[in-house]
């Protein structure tokens, strides 16, 4: 079970209310020069040439400086199942070939983090998945549907490889 402040509680139950939940992603790879940071929602003008929006929060390092720059997207938040890894859907709009272009440089799978803040207190994380990696990336004209999961931990050994003679040899002269 989550637990969520009284704001967002308050939010989820009013019929109309003014809170806007944002969810904001980290994506993280040694090969990026510094990691990208994403949010769904436009509060707070970034810059004016180019005309940038996004969101700051301190959430995972941002800052003013390293803010979460708004992304037309619609996300599928994980489930709180027990006995499933967590497993989330983000649908980018495709705006820019490059973002095509950076998806398909990787050969290993990026770590991707998420959190959902309220837009009016984008530092207080109501819920956050650390840990996802992209498991899948279906690209068309319109949209990019990155599919993201973690390991199950039933697919780790258990136990553990013993160092025996029949295993590594050459660990026993």
């Amino acid at each position: 079970m989550r637990m969520l402040s009284l704001n967002a509680r308050l939010a989820q139950e009013d019929e109309y209310s003014a809170e806007i939940e944002a969810v904001l992603f980290l994506i993280e790879h040694p090969e990026l020069n510094a990691p990208i940071r994403l949010s769904t929602d436009n509060a707070v003008r970034i810059s004016v040439d180019p005309e940038v929006y996004g969101t700051i929060s301190t959430w995972r390092g941002g800052s003013a400086l390293d803010p979460y720059l708004w992304i037309i997207a619609s996300a599928v938040l994980p489930g709180e199942a027990e006995d499933a890894p967590a497993q989330a859907t983000l649908v980018l709009e495709n705006l820019d070939a490059g973002m095509v272009e950076l998806l398909r440089s990787f050969t290993d799978p990026p770590t991707v983090s998420m959190a959902v803040v309220m837009a009016a207190t984008p530092d207080l994380v109501e819920c956050e998945w650390t840990g996802l990696q992209i498991v899948s990336a279906d690209i068309n004209a319109a949209q990019i549907v990155l599919a993201l999961s973690r390991d199950e931990i039933e697919l780790e050994p258990y136990p553990a490889g013993r160092l025996s003679q029949h295993r590594f040899p050459g660990l026993h002269p």
